[in-house]
């Protein structure tokens, strides 16, 4: 199990390697779940960040292909040693075709990039108050789609972690289900220490955390 380490500012870059982080996420927690950084932020954090180490880049939620192409394009060119892995959710989207249709805008873009991101649909556990579709259709979105991986993680911040809307019991299962998809599985969720027993046991890919 890998670590992954969210930073909103190139001066938690540091820290969060000191600290063991395998993959460094840039996102802003004050935009939202899956909130991006602006430009110039990222573009400190890139410089930061040793080449051989993985990045992760979170985008936000989308709606619409022309956004999600958009958000892909304007992205620096990140010529880097170590994979790349870009973040997309579907808050307020409760159609399996649309992320389909949003995947496919996703990894079409992807291609085209000089640093071949790899996608990853991001699930929320909380779905229902994020008005969105169940992990369950997320999972097989991107397994259609060919997406990197898979990212289980809540909507809302503040008002409990993960195992607020699920037992270990079904994060194991949902776990295997992305693993027997060939994809990769990454959990987050305002997780603390107390929660690595049961993350561990589910065996993901990677786990996230920001503090």
């Amino acid at each position: 199990m890998r670590l992954l380490v969210s930073v909103r500012s190139p001066v938690e870059v540091e820290p969060a390697l000191h600290g063991g982080a395998d993959i460094i996420d840039a996102k802003e927690p004050g935009r939202g779940s899956l909130g991006a950084v602006p430009p110039d932020v990222l573009a400190e954090i890139l410089e930061r960040i040793p080449p051989p180490v993985d990045l992760s880049i979170a985008l936000g939620d989308f709606s619409t292909p022309e956004d999600v192409r958009n958000a892909i394009t304007r992205l620096p060119q990140l010529t880097r040693e170590a994979p790349v892995y870009l973040k997309l959710g579907f808050a307020c989207l409760a159609s399996f075709e649309r992320v389909r249709t949003l995947l496919d805008a996703a990894k079409d873009a992807a291609l085209r990039h000089a640093a071949l991101p790899g996608i990853v649909a991001v699930a929320y556990a909380d779905f229902e108050f994020a008005r969105t579709i169940p992990p369950a259709l997320v999972f097989r979105a991107a397994a259609c789609t060919s997406a990197k991986g898979v990212l289980l993680d809540t909507y809302l911040k503040g008002s409990g972690n993960l195992f607020t809307w699920i037992e270990p019991g079904e994060l194991t299962a949902m776990v295997a289900r992305v693993h027997g998809s060939g994809l990769l599985a990454a959990v987050a969720g305002s997780l603390t220490r107390e929660h690595l027993s049961a993350v561990r046991a589910a065996e993901p890919d990677i786990i996230g955390v920001r503090g």
